[in-house]
């Protein structure tokens, strides 16, 4: 039986530029509804996807989604189980007990249309929970920025910064799959150990190492044909200046770059020139229509061991969300950072099991 109260985090307040988690975010009360409306379904959620992106949802400028506004409830992906529907809905298409991936925010519960949410599907072999990381956006972010931007081929050496994180841990062995020789750039030789001795990387290069210039270098004799950045800021710019001719660099994501007040771009953009690189920016939803084909592939290779996957895992409650935020843009993480919002031991009685 569902609670008649919950807790939800509503954004409060613009960071300037740094988020301050009892500042930008307040925790709140809210009441459930007695009763759903014919088209409504109720969605306890039970793990909450941190994003870098978040931080640009923040912000109030042109981008590819609006911003999430002031009062609302923080926006953000979560997995989680179906408790109730309404009297419209098909029940051949959502039933209670169903684990469903939504746009429920960062709210212990949620009151949705079925548009805003997806019932799995769950591969064999596979875990509702791989829809957070392997076989969700962040998965779905590193195939398609690599197989439809970088065009990777075998042999080739891609560069992969913020490599210990979500989407680049997942872009280094997918480069890998497809031939190539892949090396990761993170932070603390924790990490570094991390990409080569369980996912496979070549090499590693630890950004917080005075002589990482000089490792970068050495590494890439003859130079970089496929960069897939994460991070932005002066490592963009350092495989800018080891570019190969005729090398394609994806533009994912900056983190290094979002919460500074006057962000720095590179100086090295005259080799674009010279050496004939191609930069683009992505958004993974540009590629929605492809989704499932490529689960296809990452549930094969999952399966088969040749994608691994890493959560970091927030205890506490959907009130640990703002500061583990803060923490992911510290590098706080290895892999995929969840927030645990209602433990699996809470899990309606028959349902499957993460």
């Amino acid at each position: 039986m569902s609670p008649k109260s919950y807790k939800q985090v509503v954004y409060a307040e613009r960071p300037n530029p740094t988020i301050i988690p009892d500042k930008t975010f307040n925790v709140k009360t809210a009441s459930l509804p007695t009763s759903l409306k014919p088209t409504e379904i109720l969605v306890r959620a039970h793990y909450l996807s941190l994003d870098a992106a978040m931080r640009s949802w923040l912000t109030a400028k042109r981008s590819y989604i609006a911003p999430v506004e002031i009062n609302d409830v923080m926006r953000g992906s979560t997995i989680g189980q179906i408790h109730d529907i309404g009297s419209a809905i098909d029940s051949t298409k959502f039933k209670k007990g169903d684990w469903v991936v939504s746009m429920s925010g960062w709210a212990e519960y949620a009151v949705l249309t079925e548009k805003l949410v997806e019932r799995l599907d769950v591969p064999p072999g596979c875990s509702p929970r791989d829809f957070m990381s392997v076989l969700g956006i962040t998965g779905l972010t590193a195939y398609f920025g690599l197989e439809e931007i970088g065009k990777v081929k075998p042999g080739e050496t891609v560069v992969v910064s913020g490599a210990a994180g979500a989407t680049g841990s997942m872009a280094g062995q997918i480069a890998k799959i497809r031939g190539a020789r892949v090396i990761g750039i993170a932070g603390g030789q924790d990490k570094c150990d991390f990409l080569t001795s369980e996912l496979g990387f070549d090499a590693a290069v630890d950004y917080k190492n005075l002589e990482w210039r000089n490792q970068l270098r050495a590494l890439t004799p003859k130079y970089i044909d496929v960069y897939f950045d994460n991070v932005g800021g002066e490592i963009l710019d350092a495989c800018l200046a080891r570019a190969a001719r005729d090398s394609r660099f994806i533009m994912c994501g900056a983190i290094s770059q979002y919460n500074t007040a006057t962000p720095k771009g590179p100086a090295n953009i005259l080799n674009v020139i010279s050496q004939r690189i191609t930069i683009k920016g992505f958004i993974v939803f540009d590629f929605a229509k492809k989704y499932n084909a490529a689960r296809k592939d990452l549930a094969k290779w999952l399966t088969e061991g040749k994608l691994k996957s890493k959560e970091h895992i927030v205890t506490g409650g959907i009130e640990r969300a703002p500061a583990a935020l803060v923490d992911l843009y510290a590098g706080g993480n290895t892999g995929k950072m969840l927030v645990e919002i209602a433990p699996m031991s809470e899990a309606l009685p028959g349902s499957s099991k993460l």
